[in-house]
């Protein structure tokens, strides 16, 4: 009698900058085990990881399945065949691929996968793993691709949103793609809060649709699934799809900057976020970007911001003695520049004031006063009453005690909103009667005929 197995699957770095994407694998490998019937234990992971590592493909991220199967072998053989057949190997991916057979995930998953999230791990620290925990594993080049499939395994949600992930046929794979942008405005207007990051208003861009050669045609980020579907019916295009499939993630959720970073031990590419007092006047350099330094622990730090950011505008009134967070990475140090925290947030805790030395105002007349000569005093133009010094008035600072963050398409994956400050998902419950997954398309799977097909109105763009 056949036992049923819960087995994990982990999988990271199919994809490179000419094409492919590892979510539209996991969209083939999920339409292949469908038709296997295994029951899914959870929705599909898409797990972002430190955006600051700088062998990285667009968003840095993994993906992870939760399955219940009485054929565990046969499916690990056909997702191997998987990898290799949906892996841009030959332009650069180095794909990983981990499978963990048991209910329970240890904790040294859990800790790899924060570790994944905020520094750089060398890929001989994943096969070290791989090799201690006795785990079955498959890669191609030189393995990078374990760490994020481990990583996104071990992953421990304290917040998570979803995205659904529309993809292209094949045939339309590397051409321009046509998604009317009334449409996305219209849907961002009538889904949020519950859909997030879908158009710039400020620069009147869509934000919902990558650039490159890959199989995604568009992405809708959200709270749930009954959002993100609802969003995807909105969206107006001429171009027939191939399907979609719903993620829980952890993007919008600001994981990589949660942990404090060392002031004393600055890895270059690590995340994390910094408290201290700002030590010198900001300098607006070529290009319009702004350069000041922070004193933590009586270390100074130098950091960085950048114009497409829009915070620029915010950091150049900075002055000395101001009290700010800044969450960010760490760039790595060059013979020109130096080890700098890029921001990707800025929060002000205490505001220095700003005093500026005037002329003392006759109270009597209501008039500024006039200088006599160097050293001897002011002098009302009208009474001719006298004062000895110049007066000290506070200047306006122009920003207040409070979170400044990018503008929408600055935006990294794991960026969170301000729509999302102070919101935690953590109680949404898998739902496998739910809509998460759907291909245009009817399957056949033995001698019953499978329909996955979406109703022709809602495919209809």
């Amino acid at each position: 009698m056949k036992t049923n197995s819960i087995l994990h699957i982990g999988f990271d770095d199919t994809d490179s900058r000419k094409g492919m994407c590892t979510t539209f694998l996991a969209y083939k490998i999920v339409e292949y085990l469908k038709k296997e019937r295994v029951k899914f234990l959870d929705y599909p992971y898409l797990i972002r990881f430190n955006p600051n590592i700088p062998w990285k493909t667009r968003g840095n991220g993994a993906v992870a399945l939760k399955i219940k199967t009485d054929k565990p072998e046969s499916i690990k053989k056909n997702i191997i065949q998987f990898i290799r057949k949906y892996s841009a190997i030959k332009d650069g991916a180095n794909p990983g691929l981990v499978f963990y057979q048991n209910e329970k995930i240890p904790i040294q998953f859990t800790e790899f996968g924060h570790h994944a999230l905020c520094t750089l791990i060398n890929r001989n620290k994943a096969k070290e793993f791989v090799s201690k925990n006795g785990l079955e594993s498959f890669y191609l080049g030189n393995g990078q691709g374990l760490v994020g499939a481990i990583g996104a395994i071990g992953y421990a949600f304290d917040d998570y949103t979803f995205e659904l992930i529309s993809y292209r046929d094949e045939s339309n794979f590397g051409t321009k793609r046509e998604i009317f942008k009334d449409s996305v405005k219209k849907m961002q207007n009538l889904t949020s809060p519950g859909t997030f990051n879908s158009f710039d208003e400020e620069k009147n861009r869509i934000l919902i649709a990558p650039h490159g050669p890959d199989p995604v045609f568009f992405g809708i980020r959200g709270e749930d699934i009954n959002s993100v579907i609802h969003g995807k019916s909105l969206i107006r295009s001429p171009e027939k799809l191939d399907g979609y499939m719903i993620f829980r993630t952890n993007q919008g959720t600001g994981a990589h900057l949660k942990n404090e970073l060392d002031v004393h031990n600055l890895k270059p590419f690590s995340s994390g976020y910094l408290t201290g007092k700002v030590s010198d006047v900001p300098k607006v350099e070529r290009g319009g970007h702004v350069f000041f330094s922070i004193i933590k622990d009586g270390q100074q730090i130098k950091c960085a911001i950048y114009k497409p950011t829009s915070l620029t505008i915010i950091a150049s009134k900075l002055i000395k003695g101001d009290v700010i967070k800044v969450g960010g990475g760490i760039r790595k140090a060059t013979k020109i520049h130096q080890r700098i925290l890029n921001v990707e947030f800025l929060e002000v805790l205490e505001l220095e004031k700003s005093m500026k030395a005037i002329n003392p105002l006759c109270h009597t007349c209501n008039k500024r006063t006039k200088s006599k000569g160097k050293n001897q005093g002011f002098e009302c133009i009208k009474c001719k009453k006298t004062f000895p010094n110049k007066i000290f008035e506070e200047i306006p600072r122009g920003m207040d005690c409070r979170l400044y963050v990018p503008s929408l398409s600055a935006h990294r994956h794991l960026a969170r909103p301000i729509q999302r400050i102070g919101k935690l998902n953590n109680k949404i419950e898998f739902d496998d009667s739910r809509r998460w997954f759907y291909i245009s398309k009817s399957e056949q799977t033995g001698n019953q005929k499978i329909e996955i097909k979406i109703n022709a109105r809602k495919l209809k763009y």
